[in-house]
């Protein structure tokens, strides 16, 4: 978009995902100052933005490597150089191994798992490239989602993965996606610490019977990160959101309006009613997961009271006072409840800086799902 660089962002059609590339170059200085402060590493999740060009800017800004979730969204990074992934999913099925084959041929790649079957077929690719595969064990410490729970049911899947060639297990992993819930800071920092003393004690409950070493002890979600510095044993953190932020980590005081990074620029295509106001954003651009964020479908930037009440395949439905200065063809900016899924919907994100544009940022790895 080299012609349009220097065009403002009234220039903009909607609906569109727009950038405020200050805010999320500072979002990103951020978190890896908060990693470095705790000694931790800073291992973002990619699925957060599916964009190469923000990955690469994660790693400029301090990252250790990436996590994705999806062997897909692993090749599209690896075409664009980055060659430290963490796949933070079990990989299942014979052609999902001939892409990891493939893939981890020129990565270095580590696959989180959290069965002895899931390890064979690990231990298969690993003997077909004549190198030894690195696996993180998940363990379930709240989620309830995937992983083996902490103690002596990760100890024994710990022992019969050691049994097999080609793999070595060098890390414990966990999602404290439940942290998301979370009424208050304190309950947070407790689930912060409780994933890592659950983790730590296995670990050492490993080491000491079975002899490993297990190095590294990673840890997600991006609430959970934000308390790092008070975990004691963690060697790495994976939060996505925190690229961007979404109206959730507003929600949960962990992010203001001024910390989100994207919004959706969109334009009133209907006023029926004093009541009522139509934009031409519905759930193909918003995305209809309301995340933590329950007023809503999202939030105005604007005039966070005003509520997006409901929304069809490409209208977006806002109850409004009937003073509300909106009007046809006016533009507001929404904040969307979860920012994952939003990315996912699109194919560009528009970069801006001071009000003009400056890229458009392809989504090179939205979709990639297998």
């Amino acid at each position: 978009m080299e012609s349009e660089a220097a065009l403002g962002i009234e220039s903009i059609d909607t609906p569109a995902l727009v950038v405020d590339l200050d805010i999320m170059e500072r979002n990103m200085k951020r978190m890896a100052l908060r990693a470095e402060e705790a000694g931790v590493r800073l291992r973002p999740h990619v699925k957060t933005h599916k964009s190469p060009w923000i990955a690469l800017k994660q790693l400029q800004y301090g990252a250790f490597g990436i996590t994705v979730a999806k062997i897909g969204e692993a090749e599209v990074m690896r075409k664009h150089g980055i060659t430290d992934i963490l796949i933070a999913y079990p990989i299942v099925g014979e052609q999902k191994l001939r892409r990891l084959e493939k893939l981890a041929a020129h990565a270095e790649v580590t696959v989180a798992l959290d069965s002895v079957e899931a390890a064979r077929g690990i231990s298969e690719v690993g003997r077909r490239l004549g190198k030894t595969m690195s696996l993180y064990i998940d363990v379930d410490t709240g989620l309830q989602r995937c992983g083996r729970q902490p103690g002596e049911e990760t100890l024994q899947l710990a022992r019969d993965i050691a049994k097999l060639p080609f793999v070595r297990i060098t890390g414990l992993m966990t999602h404290a996606g439940h942290s998301y819930k979370a009424d208050s800071q304190e309950e947070r920092i407790r689930i912060s610490r409780l994933e890592g003393a659950l983790l730590a004690e296995t670990k050492r409950l490993i080491e000491e019977k079975l002899g490993l070493d297990i190095p590294e002890i990673s840890v997600g979600s991006t609430p959970t990160s934000f308390h790092c510095k008070e975990v004691e044993g963690i060697t790495e953190i994976r939060p996505g959101t925190y690229v961007f932020n979404d109206a959730t980590m507003v929600s949960l005081g962990l992010a203001g309006i001024v910390d989100c990074a994207l919004t959706i620029h969109t334009t009133v295509v209907s006023r029926p009613s004093e009541d009522r106001a139509v934009i031409d954003a519905g759930s193909k651009t918003l995305s209809s997961d309301k995340g933590a964020y329950t007023e809503g479908y999202g939030c105005i930037r604007s005039a966070p009271q005003v509520r997006i009440d409901r929304l069809s395949e490409e209208h977006g439905v806002m109850l409004t006072a009937h003073d509300f200065p909106v009007s046809i063809g006016g533009r507001l900016e929404i904040i969307p409840n979860h920012v994952c899924p939003t990315v996912n919907l699109a194919d560009e994100l528009i970069g801006i800086r001071n009000g003009k544009v400056e890229t458009v940022i392809p989504v090179e790895a939205r979709g990639k799902n297998k």
